[in-house]
This record gives C-alpha cells, structure tokens and sequence, in this order.
C-alpha cells in the first residue's frame, strides 16, 4: 500500500492542518480518476474550522479531523450524485444517515469519488470519469465498485473511505490494496441515501488503513434509520467476542482451484499462520456457498438491479458503460416465478449455510482469485470479473458478515487479502478473529448495547465454568474490586466457586473480580439458569460504580467458610494448593 501523509499525524495536527495536507496529498499524487467531484478546498477547510470550534466548545467528536472519501453513489447534501453516469445526475439535498453519522462525529467530506457504474462489477474500470488505477501499480485495477474509495484510502488522501458492498465492492478493493474493509451484517449501516443496486443485498461499508480506523468509522455509522426500511439494531443476544480459541472453518482445495498460484501460495500460508496463532482451523466443502453466489448475477435476482435503473439505461443515456448497461438490460425479461424460485433457493441455501457453519465461529476464505491488468479487464471485462467474485458474491444474499483484512503477502511481495465471514450479527466475532490475524493485542468494539456482568468465582478466566460466558459471546472488560462492604466465602459446590455477600460499608473487604460485557439475552439466560444458592444483584465496586454481578443468598453464606483475607476466589485457590 502506497504510504500517504494522512494517518502519521493524525493524533498531532489540527482539523485545519489536516485538510490542507490532503490537499496538498491530492495535488502531488495526480490521480484525477478517484474523484467525481472534489470539493474546493476552501469549502472542506470551513468544515474543518467548525470542527475545531465545536472540540473548543467541550463536545466530544471520536473522529475530530478525520477525512473522507465517498463513493458517490452516496448522497452528500450539496454535491451532485452521479452514480458514474453524468446523465443520472442529480443534485444531492439530504446527506446520507451514515455520512451524516461521521461528520457528527467531527469527520469532514473531501469529495466524491469513483466507481464502478451504478455499483455494478468489482474492477474499477467500468466508468466514463475513466477506470480507477491501482495505487501502487497504475496497470492493474484498483477493484471495485468502490475503487475510488479505496484507492484514496490507499494513496493517504483520506482516513475513511465510504463504500458500498451488494457483491464484494467493499471488500475487493480492501484486498488488492493491503487495507482493511468492514461489510458489516445487511443493515446495520444504514442504506438511507443510496443508489441501490439490488436493494435488498446492498451494503454501506468502510475502509481504512487498519482494523482500528474502519471499526471506529463503521461503529459511528451503525444502527437503524427511519429512513432506511431494512436498517437494523443489534439483537439482544449478539456476540460480544470471539472464543478465546476460535474454530474457523477453510475451504477445502477443490474448492480454492480457481485462485491464481500465486493467491493460492499466499493463502496456504495465511492458513498455517492462523493455525499458528491458536486458532484452529477445520477444513470445509464450501461448495454450497459457491453455487449460491452464482444466484447474484445468474439468477432472477439481478432483476433487483434492473428495478434500481433499468428503466433509466433503457434510455441508451450517452454515458451509460456498455458492460453495466447489458448486464443490468437483461434482466428485463426476468419473470415473477423466476424471482420467487431464486428467494426459495436462497432461503434453502441459508440453511444450508447454518448447517455447514454448525459448529465453527467463522469461515476465512481468499477475499478474490487474482490481481488483472486494466488491459485483461478491458479485453475480458465479464469473465474475469465472474470469477474475482467468487468468494464474496454469497455473502450478502445469506445475509453475512465480512471483516477483509490483509493476509501474508504473495511471493513477490504483492498484497493478498483474507475475509473473516460471519452469520448475521457475527460481527464483532469477525472483528476479534481478524484483529488476531493482524497482530494486535486487543480487537476493536463495533457491537454497541450490552450488560455489565462481573463475576467472582467458576466463570473467572481460566476457571471451570468460564466456558458459559465463551459460549454468550461475553466480552473481557478488565479486573475489577468490590467496595469494603463484602465478604467471600467457600461454598461447598461441585464445581467450587465462591459466595460473595454484602455486609455493609467497612464490614468487608476488596474483593478481585472480573467484568464482562454480556448481550440482555445472555443474561437473562444466566438468570434463569442459576442454580441455588447463587443470585445476580447490583454489585458496588472499589470506584463507585454498580454493576450486575453474581452473589450468594445469606443463610448460604452463614455455613460456608470465610475467606475474605484471601481478596479474591483465586488467591484462595492458590494458597489452598
């Protein structure tokens, strides 16, 4: 990945300072074909000063000075949408909820950029504003159809690049750039704002330079719209975690034929560094997954995209791209039993998906097959496209979640992209396996919501029933300690755990816990499932805070033994051995 001026002071320099960087950034790297429209500087230089008025004024912006790129299928207030097609233009009144989320957030909107037309192909190169090249190798393609997004992420022109995903646009592009892509679960990130290209199975995503980067943006732009009918909210029993061993699935190497050699040397490597690192891996026949991608484009279910601007390129508009426009045309004829056949198949395919996940955490699989020249593109513009969706088409018509992130580097030093794929709301599951891929010591949080649940005893890490909470999807939140108004005791139960009561202020002592984050489901599944004499009540820590935490009733209590001096059901366990 190219390296850019953005992101090296991004902690240091002011708002202002930033834009005039990027746009200095801009000028030098002299790649025109990443912006539709680049606003005047003076304009994003504005934005950036109220900012900086708004942080003097006490508010809190997570992305303060942050700068984005938008793919202009998305509609920023003030700015045209053109969809890569200048007769489809129209001026933009409303900004889109999740952009409009990040500029809340104190991020600023450089421009609009490129695209594959009307979100239609995952090269780059089908636009009339001419085809995005690759950021480092100018002959190959960028990946699309979010090329200019990604490749203004790449170059350091931006922070954030707001993409779009139906069949792999938010994740290709990741790949063949060394970056990261979040396609979260279907509508999670609100749609509100979008052009669609099959309104069901379109996805608003993000990219950014590292894992850390794209959470913070996708967290910001995350949850539901009034304005987006498909937007969805976190469930209450969504996984805050990944196990602390995860077992993910592979595919098997029938099912990796079509990788280039040099892709599939790569991700032979990717798998045995994972192996590695703790986390075991299974192989799996992902053919059926395969066979349902074929559905986005083959199917009935391109008539999604025809309904989207069928009509419209229908009327042979100047700046129509010829691929996009057959493509989208034939799906004309498309019948209403055919459409209802390819909605059975996918939901026969959806369960068959559960079932070949059954007991794995997540799928990581090859993010495409290959990295074309713009020449081969241009030579072959439908097949090679086919086949760099592969792996990424089915995701969103069994509605599932991708982390893409990059994977051990080819041979000769090229960038090789991985996904983490989950089942719907797996997300931060996804997040954790993906951040053990990329070396960091703690996983991001996108998942928002949850319970404070602090515990004692059995589910202590390390400790006999501590699979319970791996099993909710609990998240560590660090060690905690109670006020002095608690007392600890031995019970006698199998397994072993503690009693932890109140006795009121300075009749105790400190007692070492742990805190998790759990889903309102998962604990209302430990409630009903807690045995006697244990209880979940509020729990005064050492900093003031009250939480959720276990206890046990009093008279229980009364006949175990005391074990307070100890400070903590492990120090106790220790001395007792």
């Amino acid at each position: 990945m190219t390296a850019g001026v953005l992101g090296t002071t991004a902690h240091r320099d002011s708002p202002t300072a930033r834009v005039a960087a990027a746009y200095r950034r801009i000028a030098e790297v002299d790649r025109p074909e990443v912006w539709i429209t680049l606003r005047p500087e003076h304009e994003a230089v504005a934005d950036a000063a109220e900012v900086e008025r708004r942080l003097a004024a006490g508010e809190t912006l997570p992305l303060a000075g942050q700068l984005v790129a938008v793919k202009d299928n998305i509609d920023v207030a003030g700015l045209p949408t053109t969809a890569a097609c200048p007769e489809f233009a129209y001026p933009a009144t409303v900004t889109a909820a999740a952009v409009a989320r990040l500029q809340a957030a104190g991020a600023i909107v450089l421009g609009k950029t490129n695209l594959d037309q009307f979100a239609t192909g995952l090269v780059g190169t089908r636009s009339p504003y001419g085809a995005v090249r690759h950021a480092d190798r100018p002959e190959l393609v960028s990946g699309g159809s979010s090329s200019g997004s990604a490749v203004a992420v790449a170059l350091g022109l931006v922070d954030i690049g707001v993409g779009t995903d139906t069949a792999g646009s938010g994740r290709v592009p990741a790949a063949l750039h060394g970056i990261v892509g979040i396609k979260a679960t279907l509508g999670i990130i609100p749609a509100h704002g979008l052009v669609p290209a099959c309104a069901d199975y379109d996805a608003v995503t993000v990219f950014a330079k590292d894992l850390d980067g794209a959470v913070a943006a996708a967290a910001v732009m995350a949850g539901p719209d009034a304005g987006d009918p498909r937007s969805r909210a976190w469930p209450a029993d969504v996984r805050f975690a990944a196990p602390r061993t995860p077992r993910v699935g592979v595919p098997r190497a029938a099912d990796l034929a079509v990788l280039a050699d040099d892709y599939r040397d790569a991700f032979t490597r990717t798998v045995a560094a994972v192996s590695d690192s703790g986390i075991e891996t299974v192989e799996l026949d992902i053919s059926p997954l395969l066979d349902a991608a074929r559905l986005l484009y083959d199917g009935a279910i391109v008539a999604e995209r025809y309904a989207a601007v069928g009509e419209f390129l229908a009327t042979r508009p100047a700046g129509a791209d010829p691929t996009v426009a057959a493509i989208i045309g034939a799906a004309a004829s498309t019948t209403g039993p055919a459409f209802a056949a390819d909605l059975d198949a996918l939901t026969r395919a959806r369960a068959d998906a559960a079932v070949l996940l059954g007991d794995c955490d997540a799928l990581l699989l090859p993010t495409t097959t290959e990295h074309p020249s713009i020449a081969a593109v241009q030579a072959d513009p439908i097949a090679i496209n086919r086949r760099m969706g592969t792996y990424t088409n089915f995701c969103n018509l069994l509605d599932m979640a991708a982390v893409a992130v990059p994977g051990a580097p080819t041979a000769v030093g090229d960038s090789f992209g991985v996904m983490v794929v989950t089942p719907a709301f797996g997300d931060q599951v996804a997040i954790d396996i993906a951040a053990r891929l990329s070396g960091l010591d703690q996983a991001p949080l996108l998942v928002g919501g949850g319970v404070e649940l602090a515990v004692f005893g059995a589910h202590l890490r390390g400790q006999p029933l501590h699979w319970q909470l791996e099993r909710i999807g609990a998240r560590f939140a660090g060690e905690i300690r109670t006020s002095d108004a608690y007392r600890l005791t031995a019970l006698d139960t199998v397994p072993a755990k503690p009693g932890l009561v109140r006795h009121g202020a300075g009749l105790g002592a400190p007692i070492l816990g742990e805190l998790f984050t759990v889903s309102r489901a998962g604990l209302g599944g430990f409630l009903a499932e807690l045995p006697a004499p244990m209880a979940l009540t509020s729990i005064e820590l050492a900093d003031g805070r009250s939480v959720i935490g276990f206890a046990c009733t009093y008279d229980a209590a009364l006949t175990a033994a005391d074990i307070t001096e100890f400070g903590g059901w492990k120090a106790y366990l220790n001395a007792a051995n």
